[in-house]
């Protein structure tokens, strides 16, 4: 079994959900934040959920304010804020670090399994059926980008 599924997060309300409830799903973990350049990005990250969830695609969003404060306000306000402006339907979980000394435990085994630190919001980790980090995109790369490789992992 993946270590992946061995981690838990917090969802939005605090409550602890183990990612084990995603094995045999294809993810697209993505550190978001709503005041950045890149928050355009949730209207084609949400087509693309649109697309593909009944194939088994999942994207697991993680407000991140670490990078020059881009996501302020409570959970249930960031949450607000994706629903209303961009109608997002996917899991939203609860604000996290993905650097430092307070870095979320699945951005640390994010970061192992592909080098790097996160440089900016909306970096995006692809992770295959069985819990593997496959592939990582970086803020700039637009989710149309790299749909084939989705499609291709949902086969």
């Amino acid at each position: 079994m993946s270590k992946l599924y061995e981690i838990s997060v917090k969802d939005r309300q605090g409550n602890d959900v183990l990612l084990e409830q995603y094995k045999g799903k294809v993810l697209l973990i993505v550190n978001t934040a709503t005041g950045c350049g890149f928050t355009p990005q949730y209207e084609a990250l949400e087509k693309m959920y649109e697309k593909y969830r009944d194939q088994g695609f999942e994207i697991l969003d993680f407000p991140c304010n670490q990078f020059f404060g881009q996501a302020p306000g409570s959970d249930e306000e960031i949450h607000s804020f994706c629903t209303l402006k961009y109608n997002t339907q996917f899991p939203r979980f609860h604000k996290i670090d993905v650097n430092g000394k307070n870095e979320d435990p699945l951005y640390t085994f994010l970061k192992s399994q592909i080098k790097g630190r996160i440089k900016w919001n909306f970096t995006k980790f692809l992770v295959n059926r069985d819990g593997e980090v496959v592939d990582r995109f970086g803020p700039a790369d637009k989710p149309e980008k790299f749909e084939n490789k989705i499609a291709a992992l949902l086969k």
